[in-house]
């Protein structure tokens, strides 16, 4: 057996193309990800945040501030939907949603030098998320020197309705 065969299967392995893809890795340079949430912060467009988080993009998410509350919203976008008879917003991109929030939530108020990291994430759901748009908002329960806990609420057309809650903790070191 020749060793230039896939592993998997009887494709040749290009090594070129292996070290090509390898130099294009090494070659990009990490996000200045505290430049990144300072200049949202002091610009109020945090827009900009998620236009560097693919997923956010995705999905279609926004945020905007109101006073010391930032607000995310999840507009109605038909590739969200889960079920089309009801129709309904799939629960994954809930869930997504939410640990985003959570996420963007942390770095804007703690000025995070690294995007946290998700040590657990618990999702209650309690209603259907209806094709519409959806609203979270963000508590920050605890916040030690390398993990904080935070509390997350997503609602559509009334707050006191929630259709999920969640609670994360991260990694913040």
């Amino acid at each position: 057996m020749s060793s230039n065969k896939h592993p998997l299967g009887t494709e040749p392995i290009n090594p070129s193309v292996n070290v090509a893809n390898k130099a294009v890795i090494e070659s990009k340079t990490p996000l200045d990800v505290q430049g990144i949430v300072k200049r949202a912060t002091e610009l109020n467009d945090f827009g900009h945040l998620l236009e560097h988080v693919p997923y956010a993009k995705f999905i279609g998410m926004r945020v905007e501030r109101f006073g010391d509350e930032l607000i995310f919203k999840l507009p109605a976008k038909d590739d969200n939907i889960g079920n089309p008879v009801l129709p309904a917003i799939h629960g994954g991109v809930i869930a997504g949603f939410m640990e985003m929030s959570a996420i963007v939530q942390l770095m804007v108020f703690m000025q995070t030098a690294k995007v946290p990291k998700v040590v657990d994430f618990s999702i209650d759901y309690l209603r259907a998320g209806l094709h519409k748009d959806s609203f979270a908002e963000c508590r920050i329960t605890r916040q030690g020197r390398r993990v904080a806990n935070v509390n997350i609420n997503c609602w559509q057309t009334n707050r006191k309705q929630l259709i999920a809650t969640a609670r994360a903790h991260f990694l913040i070191d």
